[in-house]
């Protein structure tokens, strides 16, 4: 299996891949007339139906998906695709890439019919489209009176697709076929005739084949309600109309973070490097060493380069990201257009950088077959760095968040009849978020939409009980705005016997805080604390045992804070001690505020803040001017 070379300045090849009608496989668009065919009001009311399509496509998937982390953790996402294949409307997650042009790759789009449908999983074929191989890509063309008008898709995360332990992802994987089977680009349903036979070797290799089907089932049924509400909107506007209102999308969307880019960044290099700790395996820490380039060129014209060739070479372990080129752009993209409801996440962030460099065999583009089956913390180190970048050109974005935690629990447990009966449990657990300009970061996220499993959830469906369930008290960074806070869970273990695996990350290298705020809290993870037999568990492992009775307690960290932490108002303190998210000790220490009972002691704080401890521009465990 091949994968193309990406350490490239060229311009070209990048639009290539959000541009599809340049390549071999997809015909040249047609030129756009002069004057808009989409008035503003029509654009604003196709915009909504697009984003109704994709509510009642999620929905849909929420409802019928069989596997917890389709139906209570939510990891699924939609998307909308011109009738080239480019992003026109994305769901507002930063780690989309081209997931159109692996499928034109193989099956060029003007063999494309009606009723067909696409499915792949294959991180290395997709060229990191998608990252890891739990992550299921379903694409269907929509056609109008025989022109391809639009592509839809629904993507979602399979709890097992076979591979070394059950959940398919591990810390103990060096390999991508450690990590479940692999299905290249396949055409899964040929004009309306599903390939059962393809499916059925897929759910063969599922330890839990019944979650498989049915999640498959509502993945399909996702798709298929969107061809049928986009067909709709055409059949209302018609499709030159529609054709008009997506390029007004994209078009948008890329002048508009074009715009913010020049804000931030001035003529000339901007630097950033942040690093994961381990990769599982006794290597590490990893760096990401990100730089932005804005220069002029001979015809007046701003050209954006975004560089991470400088980035440390490939893990053992499973931690390599397959950084997809769309990647910085669309989380770069994502930060500028705000969470602003009335703009759209799609390939105009993308499409805003002009050229992206990534070096082949590094750990944001590893070679064939490197496991990476953990990448989801160096993708959320990633996108902290790239709030760095950001900020050390002089712009406003975010301090530092710790990469949400995964564990994985794998077991036995007997049933009402006695019966032993296996069980999988993978979990995601939220973080801190790190603080912002003007406002507190956010407490206990798992990622974007994402949601935490709900105790009664957990209790009713798992042999586990949760005894603890809250905020870890003092892990957001203190500042001005102080970082979000971790999670504590406690769970008490009922099954006969169970192996964990767990994945925490920033135990070494704390998210950083920014402008004078402080690094937040790091995770833990503990067995039967406060007992004899209590022992710590490392923070990227896997094959920890545990048994009937034994508790599990899991902390995660937060996020840096922003702004000097002598800064913060006193009432915002107070409240955060009576909330239990900053101790009395910690309030006092390090944001010199004097808290007795319920109320502040104004003489006592006044006598700290008089002696405001120095600061610099960043804090990982100390303060920084740079971040090495």
């Amino acid at each position: 299996m091949s994968t193309r070379s990406i350490h490239s300045t060229a311009s070209n090849e990048d639009s290539k891949m959000y541009n599809p009608k340049e390549s071999e496989s997809t015909p040249a668009r047609a030129v756009k007339p002069e004057e808009s065919l989409c008035d503003p009001v029509s654009l604003e009311i196709i915009r909504g139906a697009i984003a109704a399509a994709q509510s009642e496509m999620e929905a849909l998937l929420e409802r019928t998906a069989i596997s917890a982390f389709i139906r209570e953790k939510k990891d699924f996402y939609t998307a909308l695709f011109d009738g080239e294949g480019v992003m026109a409307v994305g769901s507002m997650v930063p780690v989309f890439g081209d997931m159109t042009g692996p499928v034109f790759d193989k099956f060029p789009a003007d063999t494309m019919k009606p009723g067909d449908l696409y499915w792949y999983n294959d991180c290395y074929g997709s060229r990191g489209a998608v990252s890891h191989s739990n992550d299921q890509v379903l694409l269907a063309p929509v056609f109008k009176d025989d022109k391809r008008c639009a592509f839809v898709m629904s993507w979602a995360h399979f709890a097992d697709i076979g591979g070394m332990r059950p959940g398919s992802i591990s810390p103990d994987a060096t390999d991508i076929y450690q990590e479940g089977i692999i299905i290249p680009v396949t055409k899964l349903m040929d004009q309306g005739v599903t390939n059962e036979a393809t499916l059925s070797i897929f759910h063969r290799n599922s330890r839990f084949p019944e979650q498989s089907i049915g999640d498959m089932r509502a993945l399909m049924a996702s798709v298929d309600v969107g061809v049928k509400r986009i067909g709709e909107i055409l059949d209302r506007f018609g499709s030159d109309v529609v054709e008009d209102a997506l390029a007004q999308l994209l078009t948008r969307t890329r002048k508009l973070v074009r715009s913010k880019l020049a804000e931030t960044f001035d003529y000339g290099t901007h630097k950033f490097t942040d690093a994961i700790d381990s990769d599982g395996h006794g290597n590490g820490p990893f760096k990401m060493r990100l730089a932005l380039t804005r220069e002029k060129l001979a015809n007046g014209e701003d050209k954006f380069t975004f560089d991470a060739t400088e980035s440390d070479d490939q893990a053992p372990g499973p931690v390599n990201f397959l950084m997809n080129r769309g990647v910085p752009g669309m989380a770069l993209g994502l930060f500028y257009l705000g969470g602003d409801p009335g703009q759209v996440c799609n390939a105009g962030g993308p499409q805003a950088l002009d050229a992206v460099n990534l070096r082949q065999g590094s750990f944001l583009q590893p070679n064939f077959p490197a496991a990476l089956g953990m990448r989801g913390l160096t993708m959320m180190r990633v996108l902290s760095a790239l709030n760095g970048l950001v900020n050390t050109a002089g712009g406003k974005a975010p301090a530092s968040n710790s990469a949400y935690v995964i564990t994985i629990m794998r077991g036995n447990y007997k049933d009402d009849a006695g019966e032993l009966k296996r069980f999988l449990l993978a979990d995601g657990i939220g973080v801190g978020y790190g603080a912002r300009p003007d406002s507190d970061g956010i407490d206990a996220v798992y990622f974007v939409a994402q949601e935490n499993y709900p105790v009664e959830f957990l209790e009713v469906g798992y042999p586990v009980r949760l005894r603890t369930y809250g905020i870890v008290k003092d892990s957001g960074g203190a500042g001005k705005y102080r970082g979000g806070c971790g999670i504590i869970r406690e769970y008490e273990i009922l099954a006969e016997d169970m192996m964990l695996a767990v994945r925490i990350d920033s135990v070494k290298n704390p998210p950083w805080g920014i402008n004078g705020g402080m690094g937040g809290g790091t995770g833990r993870v503990t067995i039967n604390p406060g007992r004899p037999d209590q022992r710590m568990v490392p923070p990227l492992s896997d094959g920890n045992r545990l048994v009937k009775g034994d508790v599990l307690r899991m902390e995660t960290g937060g996020g840096g804070g922003f702004g000097h932490p002598f800064d913060r108002n006193l009432d915002a303190i107070l409240e955060d001690v009576l909330g239990g998210f900053v101790s009395a000790e910690s309030a006092e220490r390090l944001y010199g505020v004097v808290v007795k009972g319920t109320k502040v002691d104004h003489a006592a704080t006044a006598a700290l803040r008089a002696n405001r401890p120095a600061t610099r521009a960043f804090h990982r465990q100390e303060y920084v001017d740079v971040l090495a």
